[in-house]
């Protein structure tokens, strides 16, 4: 199993030094990250990953709402192979037709990205779970109107807040999931209740276990009471040792 960083968890500290950061990453143990709303960062992030030896699988960009060739010539030069939109807005998952329109604009994105040799994903949040079109949830309905080559990146921390047991939810989607992220909390909407991995109430080795074929595993904090960097290297901790 890879394990990645979603480098939004530590925002404030590349803000401050992004090249000291990664760094930092490295030496952590992790040897890959994911990073986000990479475009304006691409030459500064592609030199300091390089210097650290760490991959980055996937990336997070708003394909949906931004320059599609800017946002893939940056991921072809930080080695990204999968661009994921992390978010559209909650009013679009309420009816059959808003979602349909959103896969055929995740399809569209698709076609672009594998010109770049990229494959094009989304990330969910609570909302597509809690949201239901004739009782199926907003997210799997969104997976039945996708082309086969646009992937799920599934938020299983938020999966769980919206009502979701997300074992049963990745045993649905299969092989569609190429990513997770891996969080954990009391599964509470306040992100500032997330907690290092393994030290909440989600199960994540079911959860892990639930999609053989993953790609990557990504830590992600949305927000922490205490240092960050605790929490990221705890979390990498707790996998490490629960797969020896």
């Amino acid at each position: 199993m890879t394990y990645s960083l979603q480098l939004y968890t530590l925002r404030t500290a590349l803000g401050e030094d992004l090249p000291g950061t990664i760094k930092r990453v490295a030496a952590l143990g992790y040897t890959a990250v994911e990073p986000y709303n990479f475009v304006a960062t691409a030459d500064e992030l592609a030199a300091a990953l390089s210097e650290s030896g760490l991959t980055a699988p996937s990336g997070h960009a708003p394909l949906l709402r931004a320059d599609q060739d800017e946002i893939f010539e940056a991921a072809r030069k930080l080695g990204i192979g999968t661009v994921i939109d992390p978010h559209v807005e909650r009013s679009h998952w309420t009816t059959d037709a808003d979602i349909r329109a959103t896969a055929e604009a995740l399809n569209a994105a698709a076609k672009k990205g594998a010109e770049y040799g990229i494959t094009v994903g989304y990330h969910n949040h609570e909302f597509e779970l809690e949201e239901r079109i004739d009782g199926t949830s907003a997210l799997e309905v969104l997976a039945g109107y996708l082309d086969p080559a646009v992937v799920l990146e599934v938020d299983t921390y938020w999966a769980a807040v919206g009502g979701e047991d997300p074992v049963e939810l990745l045993r649905r989607l299969g092989d569609r999931v190429r990513f997770v992220h891996i969080k954990d909390g009391p599964l509470t909407k306040n992100d500032k209740e997330q907690v290092a991995v393994g030290s909440g109430k989600m199960r994540v080795w079911d959860v892990l276990d639930a999609v053989p074929g993953l790609e990557a595993a990504v830590v992600e904090l949305d927000d922490f009471e205490g240092d960050i960097f605790t929490a990221v290297t705890d979390s990498l901790a707790y996998l490490n040792e629960g797969r020896k």
